[in-house]
């Protein structure tokens, strides 16, 4: 039921020119930088990193947010017994525990709206593999480059800069958003 994809550093230039932290590297992109810029400056979401103290606070905001999404982008590929197991691991003690071992990122809205959220961890353990999860954004703002913000985000992120191989166990609802931003299936 999911499809795992994946990216390699080695062979694809990492998008983006968000930085997260001052010490991270400046990358350069397929696209203009410029425009890049400007349209990241546009928008009016924010990405920002969810620290220990704030994902206490906005654990069951998140939880919310991925099972309300689930039910409404997911459900045309999904049965609704497959929907209502993946809601009980995605409750705030899943987002806690996962936000423990991951980075993770909310986007919100100058509101201070959670409007998606994504992570980015270690592959089984390993240093020079990671993995992107809980990566979703609320139906209304699906489509207008909050999902390809945060995804830029968690390019710049330590765990992707490092890693060799970047691989994503996706939904098959999100499989053509991820091919469009350059990744491929594993195996072909």
């Amino acid at each position: 039921d999911k499809v795992n994809q994946e990216k390699t550093n080695t062979s694809t230039v990492v998008k983006g020119s968000m930085k997260i932290s001052d010490h991270q590297p400046n990358h350069t992109t397929q696209q203009d930088t410029k425009d890049k810029q400007s349209e990241m400056n546009s928008k009016k979401e924010n990405t920002k990193n969810v620290s220990s103290p704030s994902i206490n606070k906005d654990a069951e905001k998140v939880s919310s947010l991925i099972i309300h999404t689930v039910r409404i982008s997911n459900i045309k590929d999904y049965s609704v017994e497959l929907m209502e197991e993946l809601e009980k691991h995605q409750q705030p003690k899943n987002i806690l525990e996962r936000a423990s071992w991951t980075h993770f990122y909310v986007a919100e809205t100058d509101n201070g709206v959670i409007i998606g959220c994504g992570a980015i961890g270690p592959y089984w353990g390993k240093e020079d593999e990671s993995s992107l999860f809980n990566i979703f954004v609320l139906p209304e703002y699906q489509g207008k480059g909050v999902g390809r913000k945060i995804i830029e985000t968690l390019e710049q992120d330590e765990l992707f800069l490092r890693a060799k191989r970047v691989e994503i166990p996706a939904s098959i609802t999100a499989c053509d958003f991820y091919r469009k931003l350059g990744y491929t299936y594993k195996n072909g």
